[in-house]
């Protein structure tokens, strides 16, 4: 099938292609604002701070390769039990099962990046300033740094983050549209009426003359 035929073809049956897109599109708009809760997100950012390695005032890691596993090292320990466990302690929950937790650390940098995803905005300003405050308790026992220190303290956020309903919306616009197209070639393809000058090509004889539908004729 070329893609004029295609056209055409569309073209045959293009209440088909515009009702089931947007069929599908309201479809997914009904679920994504009516089941579909929000999502918020917050921010905050941490300093690493390490320890003198001798009373000369050098730094116990004075490059920045070694600045940066430091980073990391501490970025990973936000995945230990002891510092989600500490942290959900700290504000009243059992466990941090409910909220979404991203550690991102830059390159060649002391700069820790982390944020927290969940149902409440204030729930996750506080879970997210509880896990700076267990993860910079933890990483200056077991890491002999000095301090973690909070940049910027995580806020309760104002707007939803999530979910991106327009993206869905889009979606199943879009689904609906491939859906509608395999739909008509797929009656295309199992029509196997003879129409037009078919006949001709099928049997191999010329048109000798036609007969015009007349509607409503006796």
């Amino acid at each position: 099938m070329t893609l004029l035929e295609l056209l055409t073809l569309l073209r045959k049956h293009l209440r088909l292609v515009i009702v089931l897109p947007v069929a599908c599109a309201i479809a997914v708009a009904a679920y994504a604002f009516l089941f579909m809760e929000n999502t918020y997100s917050t921010t905050t950012s941490m300093y690493v701070l390490t320890l003198d390695q001798t009373a000369t005032g050098a730094n116990l890691y004075s490059d920045l390769n070694a600045s940066q596993q430091v980073a990391n090292d501490i970025a990973q320990l936000m995945d230990s039990s002891r510092v989600r466990d500490d942290a959900a302690r700290a504000v009243g929950l059992e466990d941090l099962d409910g909220f979404e937790i991203s550690v991102a650390s830059e390159t060649n940098t002391r700069v820790i990046t982390l944020t927290v995803t969940g149902g409440e905005p204030r729930a996750v300003a506080e879970v997210a300033n509880a896990l700076a405050e267990s993860v910079g308790d933890v990483a200056r026992e077991v890491m002999n740094v000095e301090s973690v220190n909070v940049i910027d303290e995580a806020s309760a956020p104002t707007a939803p983050s999530g979910p991106n309903r327009p993206l869905y919306i889009a979606v199943g616009l879009m689904a609906g549209l491939f859906a509608a197209v395999a739909i008509v070639v797929l009656m295309d393809m199992l029509d196997t009426r003879v129409r037009g000058d078919e006949i001709v090509e099928l049997l191999g004889v010329p048109v000798i003359g036609r007969i015009p539908l007349v509607k409503g004729g006796n």
